[in-house]
């Protein structure tokens, strides 16, 4: 099986280039039995792998041909699977094949559906790419392709301008980190001479000190490319825009798979962030800033898919704050559940987008529990899960986030009570979200209920959700283990107590209407914080004022062609001067020759008042 283990990112890739090259003369049927069926063999084929690796443990390295080689440097086409490789592509093909199935019905009515399913299978390709990759040139070569399909993907539906603006928003904002990430990437090939990843690992081991300049610095760049495709603080303006593409996009791109692109990265280069401890402070500080200021800005909210959006970079915050305090399984644990109970979530809200006409305003819903009683249970289970209720996938790999997070030295607690915060609040909500929509009076008729190519993924995601917490992930090889100290009980208490508290809040607020809030949120300090987080706390506005408006001034004085302007200014200065010359040019002897005599009595006259000596 580990020689076939290539077959898996190839056989999407091989389906996207039919579906490009022959999808338009294809039938419906046709094209999604192409889309579907060839993420569901990568499935079963990750699925055999994942069996025999859990039998023998053993790490699989495969090298197919070299890349290039010159001078020295030879990257090869090579793949690495070990525990951490295994949980990334089990969730990139499993949650991957359930999105597809779910995207059969969803998309089906759609002109360009042999086009979707062509990019949606070159982007899972390139994911697997990324994960498998035994260099970091081939990861960086996956990396670029995951935002090339992540651009084509949010910009669909290209036919209406919001949607091109978004998918060239998401493109130029994650090229900013990606590009930092490139000079990461030289500078560790420049000290180390290598870009495989564990050679690179040993050899920096061995030439570098803990706390070393060198080894910070790349870390930081890499940290940089993270932020950028994970959508961190403060490039994560891209990602509640990128919700203009369809519903099962932002499900499997934005909520599963490429936004936890730069939690893995980090993840596959902790050895790295190990001798950078200032890196790994900056990576645990701006993932809890991120995951506050997200939480704060989808309670205010009122479109269902930026709510998730929101919901998506505050969690990816989590992860980060547990990369950054050392909580390497536990972050990656987060992924794994995230993507069960946020892929729930994303695609309950793409059925109900679906059934209401492609409403998103979630104050004209209401009332769906009783006539989408599938997505309403989907909505129950992935929103406890995400606000971490005892007993739910979130709940556990959350709980170890902040109870590490405790024991960081010197800042742990701090960073714990805002983990408690940012808790509270996506408790709050998530079931804002719940009561909003599934309960009160019903504002918009749904026209339909979900179908089974839709109930089917909802119920296995469902499913996940509920136990997902309780899979054991295959990484205690891959990352150091931890110290097995465990703080006071009480902290792990109030760490459960939390969710309850807001999920409490927003019953007592949204539903029963017990919790009167109106005359705080309508004063004069409640409008203006209401719409500081509904602006996603004006960082979009400050962008504009620093980069964008500067950026098109700049564009409409050069559209002039200012350097044109100064070569046309020393053309004129010269024809002006030979016109000059050429009016001179009479033909005229006595002009000719008074010309001659005043010139040269202007000679004599200047020689005559030079200093002696001076000719």
């Amino acid at each position: 099986m580990s020689e076939t283990i290539w077959l898996i990112p190839l056989i999407p890739l091989l389906s996207s280039v039919t579906l490009m090259l022959v999808g338009t003369r294809l039938k419906a049927s046709h094209v999604g039995a192409l889309g579907v069926g060839s993420v569901g063999i990568s499935a079963l084929l990750t699925l055999l792998l994942a069996t025999e690796f859990m039998q023998n443990q053993q790490v699989i390295q495969l090298s197919l041909w070299t890349w290039m080689e010159v001078a020295g440097f030879a990257p090869g086409i090579s793949f690495y699977f070990d525990g951490l490789t295994l949980v990334m592509m089990s969730v990139i093909t499993g949650v991957g094949f359930l999105i597809h199935l779910f995207s059969t019905e969803f998309m089906e009515k759609d002109p360009s559906y042999a086009r979707y399913f062509a990019y949606l299978n070159m982007f899972v390709a390139a994911m697997l790419v990324l994960v498998m990759a035994d260099n970091l040139l081939l990861l960086y070569l996956g990396w670029e392709g995951v935002g090339v399909c992540s651009y084509l993907l949010v910009g669909f539906w290209y036919q209406h301008n919001a949607n091109g603006y978004a998918a060239r928003k998401a493109f130029i904002v994650t090229r900013i980190g990606d590009t930092a990430m490139a000079m990461g990437l030289l500078l560790l090939f420049t000290e180390l001479g290598t870009l495989d990843i564990q050679t690179m690992v040993g050899e920096a081991n061995q030439t570098w000190q803990i706390g070393a300049t060198v080894p910070t610095i790349a870390c930081l760049l890499l940290v940089c490319g993270a932020v950028g495709k994970s959508a961190q603080l403060p490039l994560h303006t891209w990602l509640p825009d990128a919700m203009a593409g369809p519903t099962p996009v932002s499900a499997l791109i934005h909520a599963a798979t490429m936004v936890t692109a730069g939690v893995y990265l980090i993840a596959r280069t902790h050895e790295l962030f190990l001798l950078a401890p200032i890196a790994m402070t900056v990576v645990a500080l701006i993932g809890i800033t991120t995951s506050l200021m997200a939480a704060f800005t989808a309670l205010m909210q009122t479109d269902i898919k930026r709510i998730l959006a929101y919901s998506t970079i505050s969690q990816i915050g989590y992860m980060f704050l547990a990369l950054g305090v050392g909580a390497w399984s536990a972050g990656i644990f987060h992924l794994m559940t995230h993507a069960f109970f946020k892929a729930l979530l994303f695609l309950g809200s793409g059925a109900i987008i679906h059934c209401l006409h492609h409403e998103h305003n979630i104050f004209k819903m209401g009332g769906l529990r009783t006539r989408m009683p599938v997505t309403f249970w989907s909505f129950m289970i992935g929103s406890s899960a995400l606000a971490a209720l005892p007993m739910t996938s979130g709940f556990f790999s959350k709980d170890q986030i902040l109870l590490q997070a405790y024991q960081f030295p010197d800042i742990g607690p701090g960073l714990w009570v805002a983990g408690l915060l940012g808790a509270l609040l996506t408790a709050i909500y998530s079931f804002r979200l719940v009561f909003v929509v599934f309960f009160g009076s019903v504002n918009t008729e749904p026209d339909k209920d979900t179908g089974w190519r839709m109930a089917v993924p909802l119920s296995i995601l469902c499913l996940l959700a509920m136990v997902g917490g309780w899979f054991m992930i295959p990484v205690s090889e891959v990352f150091p283990a931890s110290d097995g100290s465990h703080p006071a009980h009480w902290v792990e208490y109030v760490s459960i107590s939390v969710p309850i508290v807001g999920v409490l809040v927003a019953y007592l607020i949204f539903y029963t209407g017990q919790l009167k809030v109106d005359r705080l949120a309508y004063s004069s300090l409640g409008k203006s914080l209401g719409e500081f987080w509904f602006s996603g706390w004006g960082i979009d506005w400050l962008y504009d004022r620093l980069f964008v408006k500067p950026y098109y001034g700049l564009a409409n004085k050069l559209k002039s062609e200012p350097v044109d302007a100064l070569y046309g200014l020393i053309v004129t200065i010269n024809q002006t001067f030979n016109q000059w010359l050429s009016s001179a040019q009479s033909g005229r002897m006595r002009w000719y020759i008074a010309s001659m005599v005043a010139g040269l009595i202007l000679v004599i006259m200047l020689a005559a008042n030079l200093p002696e000596g001076a000719l």
